[in-house]
């Protein structure tokens, strides 16, 4: 059982884990190793891990969670934000969530942007709770399943709200990205 997380940089010895959680919570839609390392190396990226502070029990993954940002000078993008299934409902979407927040109001970004599957309530919830707004849908635009996809905005150019800041050590690589909706 996961009770507490921290946030530290993706790495590359993440790598296979990160794909592991890739192929399980997004199946035929996952990035490859190629193309996680090219996101990687991308300007604007910035990439962290959740690890448990302590592992409970032999077998438990030291990541459970990952998420990533791109920043093109005006607004950040959420490019994913993926939880071990395992991990889900323990607070670990939020930390991460929190995380790329923070992270752009260190920016100073106007907004933040994402996309989410229409069906995924959880995530859509959770995106909810920090104050998204859904700007409108983009058809079939997760593919292969050609699932239909909310984009959301939060304004940034408001008075903070009440995000705690989330202990992150630096960007991975570059600045870096992508957005998912696995929470």
């Amino acid at each position: 059982m996961i009770t507490e997380v921290r946030l530290r940089p993706l790495r590359s010895a993440d790598f296979d884990r990160v794909l592991e959680l890739e192929r399980q919570l997004f199946g035929r839609g996952a990035w490859t190793y190629g193309m996680l390392a090219d996101e990687l190396a991308a300007l604007g990226r910035w990439y962290v891990v959740a690890e448990p502070e302590r592992l409970d029990r032999a077998g438990d993954q030291p990541v459970v969670g990952y998420a990533g940002l791109w920043f093109d000078g005006d607004v950040t993008q959420v490019m994913t934000i993926g939880v071990d299934p395992a991990a889900q409902r323990h607070g670990v979407g939020r930390q991460l969530m929190t995380a790329l927040i923070e992270r752009s109001r260190k920016l100073k970004a106007g907004a933040v942007l994402l996309e989410v599957r229409v069906d995924n309530q959880p995530a859509i919830e959770m995106y909810r709770s920090f104050g998204f707004e859904v700007l409108g849908v983009r058809k079939r635009y997760y593919q292969p399943e050609d699932k239909d996809a909310y984009t959301m905005r939060l304004d940034l150019s408001a008075a903070p709200d009440a995000t705690a800041d989330a202990p992150v050590d630096g960007p991975t690589g570059g600045p870096d990205d992508r957005t998912g909706d696995a929470a």
